[in-house]
Order: C-alpha cells, then sequence, then structure tokens
C-alpha cells in the first residue's frame, strides 16, 4: 500500500513534463509559421507600397574612357618679325612711300631721308678722284718709263685709292638714307610726317608680319617631367571668342630662379591676321592621360571614416544598393578618375543617393539629360 501510494505522484510530475514540452513544440512551430507568414506580408507590402517605401535613383554606368588632367596657365602672343625701323643717320624725311596696313614684301624702299648733302660730297668726290686718276696714269706711266721717285708714284695710286673708298662710304650712306623691310609684312604704324627731322634710332616705322606667332608662357618647374615637346595645348583667346588645338614647339633649358619656371613656346597658325602680339591667352596643357574608369565627382560620397564611396545597384528579386569603397587616382574639371574598387560595367547610383543606406531597395527611374 505504501508502495504505490508514493509511485502515483513521480507518473503525475512525468506527464505534466511531457505535456508541457509538447505545447512548447506546438507554440515554437506555429511561431515559425507566423514569422514566414509576416516576412511574406511584408514582402507584399513593399511590392503595394513601393512609391512611399523605396528610393527612386537614376543610374550611371561605369566605363573605361580617356581621362586628361590639364594645367590651366596664362601666356601671351609674340611674334619675331615684329619691329620698329629706325635711321642710322640723321636726317630730314624726304619722302613716305607707303601708309598704314599696307602689305610690303623685303627689300621694299619704305622711307627717304633726305640725302642731297651726300650726294654734293659724292660730287666733290668724283671731280678729285678724276684729277687723282689723272694724276696717278702719269706717274705710273713715269715710273714704268723709270723716269720720277717711286714716292710720287706710291702716293698718287694711294690718293687715288683712298678717294675712291672714300666715294664708296658716301654711296654705303646715302644707301642708309633709305629705309627699306627687313622681311615682308604690313605697315603697322607709321611715327613721323614727311618734312619732320629723324635723328639716329628715331622709330620710323613699325613692321608686323603676323603669319608666324606664337603663343610665350612660364610653366612651374614641377611639371618640367610632364610637359615635353609635342605635349597637347588648348588655347582660348577670349577677347575674340577664338579657342585653336595645338602643340608645344619648344622648351626652354633654363629655370627661371625668381619664379621657378620654365618657357615654352607654341606656334600657331593665323592666317586671317585675327590674332594680334600681345594678346593674352588662356592655356590648357595636357600633362597626364590615361585609360580607366571616370566618374562624375557628384557620384562621390564620404562616410564617417573618411572612406570616398559609390553605390552600386545589383538585382535580385528587386534592385538593392550596396556600398562600394573606391580610391581616386586624379580628379579634373568635375571628373574623377578610379584607381581600385570598381569594374567597368557596374551600375551606379547616380541621382537620388543621397538619403539610402547600404542594402536599401531602390527604383530605377529613366535618366533625363
Amino acid at each position: 500500500m505504501s508502495i504505490a501510494s508514493c509511485q502515483q505522484p513521480a507518473k503525475k510530475h512525468t506527464s505534466n513534463l511531457v505535456n508541457l514540452q509538447t505545447e512548447k513544440a506546438r507554440l515554437v512551430k506555429q511561431m515559425d509559421s507566423l514569422g514566414k507568414q509576416l516576412k511574406n506580408i511584408e514582402k507584399k507590402l513593399h511590392k503595394l507600397d513601393t512609391l512611399k517605401q523605396i528610393q527612386k535613383v537614376t543610374t550611371f554606368i561605369a566605363k573605361d574612357t580617356i581621362f586628361n588632367h590639364y594645367i590651366t596657365l596664362q601666356g601671351s602672343v609674340a611674334t619675331d618679325k615684329n619691329v620698329v625701323l629706325r635711321p642710322e643717320m640723321g636726317g630730314t624725311i624726304q619722302r613716305i612711300f607707303v601708309r598704314e596696313g599696307q602689305a610690303v614684301h623685303k627689300g621694299q624702299t619704305l622711307l627717304q631721308l633726305d640725302a642731297s648733302i651726300l650726294y654734293d660730297k659724292v660730287a666733290e668726290l668724283k671731280n678729285q678722284l678724276n684729277l687723282a686718276q689723272t694724276t696717278y696714269e702719269r706717274q705710273e706711266r713715269l715710273w714704268n718709263q723709270k723716269i720720277g721717285s717711286e714716292m710720287q708714284y706710291l702716293s698718287a695710286k694711294t690718293r687715288k685709292e683712298g678717294l675712291e673708298k672714300t666715294l664708296q662710304s658716301i654711296y654705303t650712306q646715302i644707301g642708309k638714307m633709305k629705309i627699306k623691310a627687313p622681311f615682308s609684312g604690313v605697315i603697322d604704324e607709321i611715327f613721323p610726317n614727311t618734312g619732320e627731322l629723324a635723328g639716329p634710332q628715331t622709330p620710323l616705322i613699325r613692321l608686323i608680319n603676323l603669319n608666324q606667332i606664337y603663343v610665350e608662357a612660364e610653366v612651374p618647374e614641377t611639371y618640367l617631367k610632364s610637359i615635353h615637346k609635342g605635349t597637347k595645348v588648348l588655347l582660348s583667346f577670349e577677347s575674340i571668342d577664338k579657342k585653336i588645338t595645338a602643340k608645344i614647339n619648344e622648351i626652354s633649358n633654363y629655370i627661371n630662379p625668381n619664379n621657378r619656371s620654365f618657357k615654352i613656346k607654341i606656334m600657331i597658325p593665323n592666317h586671317n591676321h585675327s590674332i594680334k602680339p600681345n594678346m593674352l591667352a588662356d592655356l590648357q596643357i595636357n600633362d597626364f592621360s590615361t585609360k580607366g574608369i571616370v566618374l562624375p565627382s557628384a557620384l562621390i560620397q564620404m562616410d564617417q571614416r573618411g572612406n570616398q564611396f559609390v553605390f552600386s545597384i545589383a538585382k535580385d528579386s528587386i534592385y538593392v544598393v550596396s556600398k562600394k569603397i573606391v580610391e581616386i587616382n586624379h580628379e579634373y574639371n568635375n571628373l574623377v578618375l578610379i584607381d581600385k574598387g570598381l569594374n567597368s560595367g557596374e551600375i551606379l547610383v547616380d541621382k537620388g543617393g543621397k538619403f539610402i543606406k547600404d542594402g536599401d531597395p531602390v527604383i530605377i527611374k529613366e535618366n533625363q539629360n
């Protein structure tokens, strides 16, 4: 009797434990089922409420392209054929044969100074030379006949030759009274008027040849390695709204110690003469060029750790963004060259990516230009 009474509570306790475990398993199964149902409902809610729940974005496809980096400088137009003609000798301006704006050729007489005094000297010297020539010829004949002294013969010869040289010198001076064009070009400016007195080195005429001009600029020493003959340059002349693509023709071998720069020269065409000496030019020199993934700088964002990143888009059942850390090699003109972190062909978030997070679903809308 006592043994039977002790076994009954133990059986009752075991029965309650089994029932509880069974009930717990049933409830867990129910919870799993409800969880799956809840997830399905959430997916359906996302699909039914996309306008409010999912951010709309435009896209940019990463592609390999050519990245060009430029440095910007300012230069000025110059020409080696831009001279002010000045006389070597003074005199009254007798005649001006050209007008401003006139085209002239090399060797053409542009201006005549009064040479009447020199011509008077020529006439006088010619008379003296005729007498000296006659005297010399007579002394030469006598000397050949062994008549007279050698000194008389040599004196007559020396006087004749001296007068010839003096006469030649006067003719040279007469030639200098004519101002001639040293090269073909255009008369840009005539300084004096006919009848005015011009002294030695007085400015008379400015002559310019605009067919052969160049732009000269000073480049900082730090760019010495990246700039060489043949480097591409974009020239902009704002005053005449003109742009020219050219190449560097000459690079100086001298570094200016005052500003640590070197000079470059760019020859440019000027067929219609619209570009003038001393005109300012803006230069964009292509100091770096390579092929790689180039993105608009607006796509690049920065996180709290200072990492630069973009959002890439992948599609599973829906479009989802993922954060990608990138490294930038160069930047220029609102473009960046990506060094690491992206592959060609990846779809990136363009506009609308400021408020999304890593893993967020998005809707892709058509890009608007």
